[in-house]
């Protein structure tokens, strides 16, 4: 049987006259290490718009790399397929100490330390407005044990996570997955998640600009998709889920994490929020109307001392629900958890 990196004559032929010439090798080089734009490309190597585009034009039509369109950018990465596995093979036997590979990359490690500064920035002026807020709930690290809790240890192939903001969902999950994606409209938000990607060393993950009620993920499937406090923001919730439902893969899992329903007006005039929260029968009709099983519902009460001090203090539900195409033993190793109330 074919492994993964075993090609027909033809596009191995096609990989190999495409990465054999220097320019093209220093990008795939560098595409190994992070994804690029062809701005960060042009600054490594110090060449021109139109020749960097064209090397990577070449490289795009013999699958060795894939592009990735965000707005008027567009991000490029190995390709994850059989010509992406042609070009870690031959790039292992490439001399990392050779001068030009490692000027360039210094030029790459500049370039993504001035964007991490670049994303910290955006991420201090708006920090007031994620503070406050928690200071209406439990500690994020409490509901960020709730959902790992709710998952489990076990390893599993794929993630998905939805309206990824700061990809901090990523790497809370990055331990268990072989591949992770996360999805949001907010190119600021994507700049943050890259740099915290980076920061983290966080290989098996990317992020990508979309829309989540039609996902750019075209043919993928996914083990485990997650919302971490999203849904309030969205116009339609139900059509959210109905997406997050279709690449699930059979026996998939979808956790959902936001808030209860509650009374905090302010949070929908001053940011941006749609909806006060959701109630667990509100949350159970809309999975099921997606396809989905409920397994699982936990309420996350805020401590006491908050309930004195915050007025209304916000209680953080987490909802787990699956994929209904599940095996036997699946079917008993994730019995219907009991409600907290």
């Amino acid at each position: 049987m074919p492994d993964k990196l075993s090609l027909p004559l033809d596009d191995l032929l096609n990989g190999l006259r495409a990465a054999g010439e220097a320019t093209r090798v220093r990008l795939l080089a560098l595409l190994r290490q992070s994804e690029l734009t062809v701005k960060d490309a042009t600054t490594i190597l110090g060449q021109s718009q139109p020749r960097i585009s064209r090397h990577l034009k070449l490289l795009t039509e013999a699958g060795l790399v894939q592009r990735f369109p965000e707005g008027s950018w567009v991000y490029y990465r190995l390709a994850d397929n059989a010509q992406g596995g042609l070009v870690e093979a031959f790039l292992s036997r490439l001399d990392e100490d050779d001068a030009i590979v490692a000027r360039d990359r210094e030029r790459l490690d500049a370039i993504k330390h001035a964007q991490a500064e670049a994303a910290a920035a955006y991420f201090r002026a708006h920090a007031e407005v994620w503070d406050s807020l928690r200071t209406f709930h439990i500690a994020e690290d409490a509901v960020e044990s709730a959902m790992r809790e709710a998952l489990g240890e076990e390893h599993f192939s794929s993630m998905l996570d939805m309206g990824t903001g700061t990809g901090r969902v990523l790497e809370l999950f990055a331990d268990l997955y072989d591949s992770g994606l996360g999805v949001d409209t907010s190119h600021d938000m994507l700049r943050v998640a890259r740099a915290n990607i980076e920061r983290a060393g966080m290989h098996a993950a990317q992020v990508r600009h979309g829309d989540i009620y039609s996902l750019p993920v075209t043919g993928q499937r996914f083990d485990v998709v997650t919302f971490h406090q999203v849904l309030h923001y969205l116009e339609d919730a139900p059509g959210a889920l109905v997406e997050a439902a279709r690449v699930l893969k059979p026996g998939g899992r979808l956790l959902v994490v936001d808030f209860a329903p509650h009374e905090l007006e302010f949070l929908r005039t001053d940011h941006a929020h749609r909806r006060l929260g959701f109630s667990h029968e509100q949350m159970a009709g809309w999975l099921e109307a997606a396809g989905l099983e409920l397994v699982s519902v936990r309420d996350l009460p805020p401590p006491a001392e908050r309930s004195n001090d915050a007025g209304d203090p916000l209680t953080v539900t987490l909802w787990l629900a699956r994929e209904p195409g599940v095996s036997s033993r699946s079917q008993v190793a994730a019995q219907p958890a009991k409600e907290v109330a």
